[in-house]
């Protein structure tokens, strides 16, 4: 790797930087290009019917500016704008933005689609940059400008005939590479021909169309050039990141504390190379931090299922707030800290969310508590006692957590995969609630008086009827002496805990044992109706399982 081809961006000569000190108050004014850039990067460009149903999504997360194409470069594009208009999908709210390059005939072509648009925004470019001016178009700096002013006096022209409301949009394409005193010059020209007013700003979209340069140096030039261009009051500063270095979402943000106020990109950072910048990542950024996106992601996994279906792209596992893996934890640190914080926020009951290793509560984008650990062979044992609490209701006691957690680490070693809360309750259900050899209860009756309780009951010990008769302070003591002689004398009561399985009257109670030998604790689980034939379960599951050698 040759890494003296290449050169380092140069920092902006800016000593007075003020970005660096101001923190974000509100969102900013999104534009979403996603049925334009973003479509015109898809390997498989959208139907006309699939753009119309992402539109209507767009609109329904409350888009007020959406660039829905290039209609003067694609019939298809032309007949997708028209649909909206003759069909009236347009909400009176929406203004439609439409691209075109500062050329006659496109621009004329433009103005054909947007007849009947009642708010609508023209975005005209040509390419500024350095590199292209060298390269592509072989002009000269006055040569480029013609180019923008000269498609700045058209569209200001045909705007008169236009029925609807109407903006302006120029973009200094490559504005990245692009001298910063050059796109000054280039942008204050094209103002000098639409005189924007406070009442009607243009708009003046800066695109990171490559990303040069890191986050920082992006900001100072946004910083320069909102301190620099004349009348600043009458503009708008738009941005248009894409993610060549993977920080575009990083440039946008500081872009913002520089003053910018609009800001143009796709959802999921669909676009051409690596993407444009994510308004799925950043608007969920603003709401992070306690700051209103005005955009609605409440619903994320609508949103993903329909922009994977019209793209046909797909949205990565570890993608930022809208991944299916993001609000899960494997690690069994991370799953108790999580553990404990879900039950700390339950029970100190702020409406402010404070949960380790969960910036936002998944519940906020229509995800579930359910999903938030996942159990493989680096979990822990509050991982697995997370997933039946919280997806069956059995609130293992903290004592069983390692004898079970044992056992599901040892399938996931096995198996090297990761299992579904259903795998784990099945095996649960296996280990403890169905084991029911050599012992099982076939009945049993309980004497109680104001001193001593007494329990005579028969047990099934493998093929034949066994009766047994025990003493004690209480039904399972008086059970436990009676039966611990089938097994061996020298084996302890350890603990006891039960609770319902859920509410109501008709809720099954389930019991929990532990039974110590040799040093080590055995529990067994019971469930039943009654508290205490739940219990004599139990009793027996942990005697069962000291019996097998488990």
């Amino acid at each position: 790797m040759d890494y003296t081809k290449y050169k380092q961006y140069p920092p902006v000569g800016l000593d007075s930087r003020e970005w660096p000190s101001k923190i974000l108050e509100k969102a900013p004014l999104w534009c979403s290009v996603d049925l334009r850039d973003g479509n015109q990067a898809l390997p498989i460009p959208m139907s006309i019917n699939e753009k119309v149903e992402f539109f209507k999504l767009l609109v329904k997360m409350g888009f007020k500016e959406i660039e829905v194409g290039f209609p003067s470069a694609s019939e298809t594009e032309f007949r997708f704008l028209r649909k909206l208009v003759e069909e009236n999908l347009i909400p009176d709210d929406v203004h439609i933005q439409i691209l075109t390059q500062s050329r006659a005939h496109l621009i004329e072509r433009s103005f054909e689609a947007i007849q009947g648009v009642k708010n609508a925004i023209v975005h005209f470019y040509n390419s500024t940059s350095t590199l292209q001016r060298k390269v592509v178009f072989k002009m000269g700096r006055e040569e480029i400008k013609k180019i923008a002013v000269d498609g700045a006096v058209l569209i200001k022209n045909m705007a008169k005939d236009f029925k609807g409301n109407i903006r302006y949009e120029y973009s200094p394409e490559s504005f990245t590479g692009t001298e910063l005193d050059y796109a000054l010059e280039i942008c204050e020209a094209v103002m000098d021909v639409i005189e924007p007013t406070k009442e009607n700003k243009l708009i003046l979209n800066l695109p990171g169309t490559v990303e040069m340069s890191t986050a920082n140096v992006h900001a100072d030039q946004i910083e320069w050039f909102c301190k620099n261009i004349k009348n600043r009051d009458t503009v708008l500063i738009s941005l248009h990141a894409h993610n060549d270095r993977g920080t575009a979402t990083a440039a946008t943000e500081l872009a913002l504390l520089a003053g910018a106020d609009r800001v143009e990109g796709t959802l999921f950072g669909n676009g051409e190379r690596t993407g444009n910048v994510d308004l799925v990542n950043l608007g969920m950024n603003f709401y992070t931090q306690g700051i209103d996106p005005l955009l609605d992601f409440s619903n994320i996994d609508d949103i993903i299922e329909i922009y994977t279906r019209c793209t046909r792209m797909t949205v990565g596992p570890r993608h930022p707030w809208a991944g299916n893996l993001v609000y899960t934890a494997f690690s069994g640190s991370h799953q108790d800290a999580i553990k404990k914080g879900l039950e700390a926020h339950k029970e100190g009951g702020s409406h402010i969310w404070e949960v380790p290793y969960l910036p936002i509560d998944p519940s906020d984008l229509n995800r579930v508590y359910e999903e938030i650990i996942r159990i493989n062979s680096q979990s822990g044992k509050g991982g697995v006692a997370f997933v039946l609490e919280n997806s069956y209701g059995y609130k293992l006691p903290k004592l069983m957590h390692p004898e079970f957690s044992k056992i599901i680490q040892k399938i996931t070693d096995d198996t090297g995969r990761e299992l579904s809360p259903d795998y784990i309750f099945s095996t649960f259900n296996n280990v403890y609630l169905e084991i029911d050899k050599p012992f099982k209860l076939v009945d049993y009756d309980i004497v109680t008086n104001s001193k001593i309780t007494k329990i005579n009951a028969e047990i099934l010990d493998g093929d034949k009827i066994v009766h047994i008769s025990g003493e004690g302070n209480g039904p399972i003591d008086a059970f436990f002496h009676g039966v611990k002689s089938l097994i061996d004398d020298k084996i302890k009561f350890h603990d006891y805990s039960e609770h319902s399985l859920s509410e109501g009257a008709d809720s099954k109670a389930v019991a929990y044992i532990g039974v110590e030998i040799n040093k080590s604790i055995i529990y067994g689980v019971g469930i039943d109706s009654s508290i205490n034939t739940a219990s004599i379960k139990a009793l027996l599951c942990a005697l069962n399982r000291v019996k097998n050698g488990e």
